[in-house]
């Protein structure tokens, strides 16, 4: 169970243990989802509209992109900005689990809420993202400068991105996008928190035996299904936020096509809707939401995974 429980069958694993779960869940995952990853971000960031019919489009498809990348870059592209993803990961998981398991248990003893209800998960879901956010947001647009740069390389290393873009764009540079990260994280892992609980509960009324028999099979299924409906309602302020990431690095950009610069999310906004139409704010919506599917849906089956491994670990040595 995902979050405190009052009724979880004894269930026992310190703090400790839930945010090595989850970091060790963001990782796995993250290694597994980052070719999508990569793909989505280049969507996002192209001006031209993703069609065959614009001639200035270079990507139109997810096979499509993927070729072309693998023909102009190699596989290794498809991992491009992988160390800054895995730090990513493995933070935000560690205080995003870490800080909801409190958050729920702190809503239980503090209220006369149920920890388990739907409204509890999507603000204490929120809750956690954020902080998780504040936590790990200078790697996030380290990660999207480093997935956005094709071929010649601007930055080589990490080492060398991180002063590079410290001497030229000066310390603020590492919150770039933060607003729209913060606006869109809320509902995004409120949705992500209360729809798995919810799924799960749905599945256990429709298939209460069945529910038992695969409960990591089911867990997966819900964190697919949650991590889909949640991307959905929240996908264009994750393109407002790539956008506004790269920002200044327009001489990496260029290969993709054109180039613009915003002067703030509302700005962002605007142009998009002025110049890309309703369309473009979904613009890599098809790798995004497969992505979400399997990097919410392998996420919380890791982290139950390793927290029940935990558990019955302590009831081994006991």
């Amino acid at each position: 169970m995902v979050g405190y429980d009052p009724k979880a069958d004894g269930r026992n694993i310190s703090s400790f243990e839930v945010a090595v779960a989850g970091s060790v869940s963001g990782l796995v995952t993250r290694v597994m989802i980052s070719p999508l990853d990569v793909i989505k971000i280049r969507f996002q960031l192209q001006i031209e509209r993703l069609s065959r019919s614009d001639p200035g489009a270079k990507y139109h498809g997810i096979l499509q992109a993927g070729r072309q990348i693998l023909q102009e870059e190699g596989p290794t592209a498809f991992w491009k900005g992988h160390v800054p993803a895995q730090l990513l990961s493995i933070g935000y998981g560690a205080v995003q689990f870490l800080s909801f398991e409190l958050l729920t248990e702190l809503v239980h003893r503090a209220t006369t809420y149920d920890a388990r209800d739907f409204s509890v998960h999507f603000v204490c879901g929120g809750l956690s993202a954020s902080a998780a956010t504040l936590a790990v947001q200078p790697v996030d647009v380290l990660r999207t400068r480093f997935a956005a740069q094709g071929e010649p390389k601007v930055y080589k290393t990490l080492r060398d991105a991180v002063v590079t873009m410290y001497r030229t764009e000066g310390p603020l540079v590492f919150y770039k996008g933060l607003n729209p990260t913060l606006i869109a994280i809320f509902p995004y892992a409120g949705f992500q928190f209360s729809f798995y609980n919810a799924l799960k509960h749905l599945h256990e009324w429709v298939l209460p035996a069945e529910g038992r028999k695969n409960e990591n099979l089911k867990n997966l299924l819900c964190g697919s299904g949650a991590g889909v409906i949640s991307k959905t309602l929240t996908y264009p302020l994750d393109l407002f936020k790539k956008r506004l990431q790269v920002g200044g690095f327009e001489q990496a950009r260029a290969t993709f096509g054109q180039v613009r610069s915003y002067r703030g999310l509302l700005d962002c906004a605007q142009q998009v809707l002025r110049e890309e139409g309703p369309t473009g704010l979904f613009k890599g919506l098809s790798p995004s939401l497969l992505k979400a599917a399997l990097s919410t849906g392998f996420v919380f089956f890791w982290y139950e995974l390793f927290c029940n491994l935990f558990h019955h670990m302590k009831k081994v040595d006991s």
